[in-house]
């Protein structure tokens, strides 16, 4: 989204001139590429949310099954804007809409994979993982990702309603520090993950949910690489010099776009949705500090014992 430069005088809001990540999109092309990854994420919003209100019938709150289905329904629209984009080629306030929904939506799975690498840390080290500078460090990240999400949708409106070179130049960089914030957002789970496994614990590790640590621990790890790669790419391309969309790099192909935007985000929420991240990382309603998340566990071995008694459901047994 940075740098988009223009030297047309009909606007505003001016087209730009510069190739950004995925192109213009064509009808012969985008419209049936969108129109399946639209049909995929349909199927997984219902997913979460059928997981969601079934949770909820049974008294298992997990609320992170709606910021799941809510990214959906945003990839939904991300879609739905740009087979109306490619449709409409020349309408740029479709574009600029359209752009906004690729960079906003995958701010929901960043703050999922926080809140999961945080209970991992408070079940490794809970003294330290329940400190009250510790909590205070995960709400100011909250906060910065929501402030710098609505500076970046902001200055990417503005510079298309602007022809002051000064102006735009600030436009630049206000997305590349956004983009560059979400990188590292993505990227933090893992050294938080594997510094809760390689520093000396005090205590024995206080086990939360069903599964076994290790697969939680690996089920995080692999969406954490995977949205990193995806945002760490989006950092590389606006970083570079703009070029004109007359002259593309290779990383502005259809395919790069498809591939580190929407099919890597698939692939996450398809994954949490196979392996039940409900039931893996559940903690009890109300945990507030060391000892808490013991509670999750006891209910769930006691869950475990009754199904052993009536019969398997579905769920039981997780690896």
């Amino acid at each position: 989204m940075a740098g988009q430069t223009t030297k047309v005088s009909q606007g505003p809001p001016y087209p730009p001139a510069n190739a950004g990540l995925g192109l213009q999109p064509s009808i012969n092309l985008d419209v049936p590429i969108s129109a399946v990854f639209m049909f995929m994420f349909i199927l997984l919003a219902a997913t979460h949310m059928t997981i969601l209100q079934l949770n909820r019938r049974r008294g298992h709150k997990f609320l992170l099954s709606g910021l799941m289905f809510g990214f959906c329904m945003a990839r939904i629209v991300t879609c739905i804007m740009r087979i109306v984009w490619a449709v409409n080629i020349t309408n740029v306030r479709v574009a600029i809409a359209a752009q906004v929904f690729v960079a906003a939506g995958v701010v929901l799975l960043f703050i999922i994979n926080l809140i999961f690498a945080q209970r991992i840390l408070r079940a490794t080290h809970p003294h330290f993982g329940w400190h009250k500078l510790f909590s205070l460090a995960f709400k100011i990240i909250y906060a910065t990702i929501v402030i710098s999400l609505v500076m970046l949708i902001t200055c990417t409106v503005q510079s298309f309603y602007t022809l002051n070179n000064n102006t735009r130049r600030i436009d630049r960089d206000v997305q590349i520090y956004g983009q560059v914030l979400f990188a590292f957002v993505a990227f933090l789970p893992i050294p938080l993950v594997l510094g809760s496994l390689l520093v000396p614990r005090r205590t024995r590790v206080e086990k939360f949910g069903s599964g076994r640590f290790r697969t939680k621990i690996a089920v995080l790890l692999a969406a954490a690489v995977l949205l990193c790669l995806g945002a760490s790419f989006r950092v590389g391309t606006n970083i570079k010099a703009p070029r004109p969309k007359n002259n593309p790099a290779w990383y502005h192909s259809k395919a790069c776009f498809y591939i580190f935007n929407l099919t890597i985000e698939l692939v996450v929420v398809a994954m949490y949705a196979m392996v039940r991240v409900d039931k893996r990382f559940h903690v009890p309603d109300g945990s507030h500090g060391p000892g808490d998340y013991s509670r999750s566990q006891r209910d769930m071995e006691k869950e475990e014992t009754f199904n052993d008694a009536v019969g398997p459901r579905n769920g039981a047994g997780m690896a």
